[in-house]
């Protein structure tokens, strides 16, 4: 009977042992928790801190943290090729990357070249001409001959081309892959759905956007359609999977921004459609002003008028990829070129550069130490690359 007292206290003894060191193993953990917590927390305001003091800083000037000189050719044209510099004229166009080293050159003799960007992929093709050239940044794609005078080109990310063909009484809508072969033909005629007048591929290549212009009735029309090039337009005629038709509307432009969202720009307004497979119309913008420039990329477009403000000279007007109003701009300067770096847009000419963010913030307002050609994003936030007449300059705003 004494056994059995005295093993009844030893295990009543064990058991609040083993309760007290349950108690102090979940009191430690707790307390490790609890800091845990506090340290990531504590960071976390630590960096939301100095987010907050980043985006309050205004930059007063640059730093150039590199310098590759360069050779300026008379009468080329610098423009982005993804993050590559892309230098063409009459006679010819060449690659180079921003630490100035060649990647590929293409000499051919054009009247006046037609030049199409998708990321970092380009198509050259003369206007008259019979010969379209595809690149991207890192290499020469392929030549592309046509049987008839060329009208317009517009490419791919992957390096398809469609070609507005000129024929006798009607245009051809012709489309390739890289290396030449024939995809897709369609014809178009002035007495039917209308005249191309401006085209886009998708970056993936997988839908067409035509704007066709005609005149019925002494009235001047715009037909917009879409064409699906995979499975969905097999089932439709002539692959079209949508149609808008606009009456007294002009419409000179047309893009895919994205997979997902293309835009047109008219005479007296802006259309915004979505989707990757039969697009939608998401947005109309009626405007009774005169457009002077349009800038667009895979996020946003914006549109460039004169401003109705004394202290400023122009008004950007930005709309979403998910055709949404983003807001309106007001810039004081003369500009070349303008595009936008994800949160911002950058606004300049040779001498004169303004960083604005889309939240109306402005960023730097300040001049070149030299004339500037083209203007790139950089590799990290406000580090930008500037090409001038005889360098390649990275710098970082400051």
């Amino acid at each position: 009977m004494a056994d059995i007292r005295s093993y009844m206290k030893e295990k009543e003894k064990r058991e609040k042992m083993q309760a007290s060191y349950k108690e102090k193993l979940r009191k430690h953990k707790l307390t490790s928790v609890y800091r845990i917590l506090l340290t990531v927390l504590g960071a976390a305001a630590l960096i939301a801190l100095i987010v907050a003091q980043y985006n309050r800083h205004i930059f007063t000037g640059y730093d150039i943290i590199s310098s590759v000189p360069r050779q300026n050719i008379l009468g080329t044209t610098d423009t982005r090729l993804g993050n590559s510099i892309l230098t063409y004229s009459k006679d010819g166009v060449h690659c180079t990357n921003v630490k100035g080293e060649a990647v590929w050159n293409q000499t051919y003799q054009m009247q006046e070249p037609r030049v199409s960007i998708c990321g970092d992929t380009v198509a050259i093709g003369d206007y008259n001409g019979r010969s379209i050239y595809v690149q991207n940044a890192a290499q020469q794609l392929g030549t592309i001959t046509t049987t008839m005078p060329i009208r317009d080109v517009t490419v791919s990310a992957g390096g398809m081309v469609t070609a507005v063909l000129a024929d006798t009484d009607k245009a051809w809508v012709n489309t390739y892959n890289a290396e030449g072969e024939m995809l897709y033909y369609g014809e178009a005629h002035m007495d039917g759905a209308g005249y191309p007048g401006a085209i886009s591929l998708s970056p993936s290549g997988e839908l067409l956007g035509i704007a066709y212009l005609y005149v019925d009735a002494g009235v001047l029309k715009t037909n917009i359609a879409f064409y699906n090039f995979q499975d969905v337009g097999e089932s439709q005629t002539d692959k079209i999977v949508s149609t808008w038709s606009y009456t007294d509307l002009l419409v000179p432009m047309l893009r895919f921004m994205n997979d997902s969202a293309a835009f047109a720009v008219g005479d007296n307004r802006l259309m915004i459609y979505s989707g990757n497979r039969k697009p939608v119309s998401a947005l109309e913008h009626i405007y009774d002003e005169e457009v002077l420039s349009v800038f667009y990329n895979e996020e946003y477009v914006g549109l460039v008028f004169h401003s109705e403000q004394n202290d400023s000279l122009y008004r950007l007007d930005v709309y979403s990829a998910a055709a949404k109003e983003v807001g309106s701009f007001y810039f004081d300067i003369e500009y070349t070129d303008l595009f936008f770096d994800q949160d911002k847009f950058v606004v300049y000419n040779d001498t004169e550069c303004i960083v604005k963010t889309l939240d109306g913030v402005e960023k730097f307002n300040g001049t070149f130490s030299k004339p500037v050609r083209l203007m790139l994003q950089g590799s990290s936030a406000y580090r930008y690359v500037l090409v001038t007449d005889t360098s390649i300059d990275t710098i970082q705003m400051k």
